[in-house]
Parts: structure tokens; C-alpha cells; sequence
């Protein structure tokens, strides 16, 4: 007989699979590494910073991201890589992927898994134009911050788990995004 995580591993895998997932690991919520230069990359370089309701200053401090991944013992990392013409279409590709993630964490919860919680592979983008503030957002049940928006050093917490990632001299090259689904 296997054991009870073992059979609920298997039938979340049976869930991925059945949504078109693969490439993903399940790897230690608590050895996902926070850190504040990740923070201040948002708030010294990044176009989205106050410009949407799931990016800095409208998450939660550094510290309290800290406390939310020490409550999970458990999380999925996605592997998604892709290729594009132009840097533009990254977008509109992820959004794609966050809206069928999406779904998955909607099918993740309602099978008993009552703190699953996705962080999408890159900024929120179910609007066009975004609210901008978190009280004023049009799909707050929807809307998901990416790992980087709550202090996630994406890098190092991947290459823990042998996924490839590098920083891209240019957009020729193949990116390498990832989502992370909190589950327990």
C-alpha cells in the first residue's frame, strides 16, 4: 500500500498531465529562497512596479512572502520554455499559460487541496489595461502575482532542482520561465 502522500502526488501528476504539464518537479516550499534584492529589482527596473495590482507595492513585504512559503511543505515548480519573434509577443503567450494554470489551480483546490495557491510565470495579465491597485482589480479571484512580486529568487531556487536558467543577452535565445503552484 502506498502511502497517503504518495496517492495524492499521483493523482495531482494524473491532473498535470491531463492539462498538458510535464515538465514540472515537486520540490520543498521551504527551500524556495526569498531574498530583497529580488524586491529591489522590481522597485529599481521594472516597468510594472505600481503599474499593477499583483506587482510591488501592492503584495505583501518581503518578510511576510517569507512567512506565506514557510506555511506550505509542499509546491510544484512548471517549466515552460519558449522562443519568440519578438520580445512583445511574450505577453500574450504568457498569458496564455496563466490562464490555463489558472484553471488547473481552480481543479487543484476543489479536489481537497484548500491552500493551493498559483504564482504565475510572469505578470498578471487577464486585463489590458490593469486597475493598478488590488482594491480596484476586475478578476481579484483570478489575479495572481508572479514568483519575482513576492521576493522569489527565481535562479537560485530552480537551479536547485537541475531546471535551466540564464540570463538572456538577447531575445533571439530561448527563454526558460517558471510558475510556481503552492500546494498542501
Amino acid at each position: 500500500m502506498l502511502p497517503e502522500i504518495d496517492v495524492k502526488r499521483r493523482s495531482l501528476e494524473k491532473l498535470f498531465h491531463e492539462h498538458g504539464y510535464s515538465d514540472f518537479k515537486w520540490i520543498d516550499a521551504k527551500k524556495i529562497i526569498v531574498s530583497h534584492w529580488v524586491r529591489m529589482k522590481c522597485l529599481y527596473g521594472c516597468k510594472e512596479y505600481g503599474n499593477t495590482c499583483c506587482c510591488p507595492p501592492n503584495v505583501p513585504s518581503v518578510q511576510e512572502c517569507e512567512r506565506f512559503f514557510h506555511e506550505y511543505e509542499t509546491a510544484v515548480i512548471f517549466h515552460f520554455s519558449k522562443k519568440l519573434d519578438k520580445p512583445e509577443d511574450r505577453h500574450e503567450w504568457t498569458k496564455g499559460v496563466n490562464q490555463k494554470l489558472s484553471k488547473l489551480e481552480r481543479e487543484v483546490f476543489v479536489s481537497g487541496f484548500e491552500k493551493a495557491f498559483l504564482l504565475f510565470m510572469d505578470t498578471c495579465t487577464f486585463c489590458d489595461e490593469c486597475a493598478s491597485k488590488r482594491e480596484n482589480c476586475n478578476h481579484p479571484r483570478l489575479a495572481r502575482p508572479a514568483p519575482e512580486a513576492l521576493a522569489v529568487d527565481v535562479f537560485s531556487t530552480v537551479k536547485q532542482y537541475g531546471f535551466p536558467i540564464n540570463v538572456l543577452s538577447d531575445y533571439s535565445q530561448e527563454m526558460n520561465r517558471y510558475a510556481f503552484l503552492m500546494i498542501e
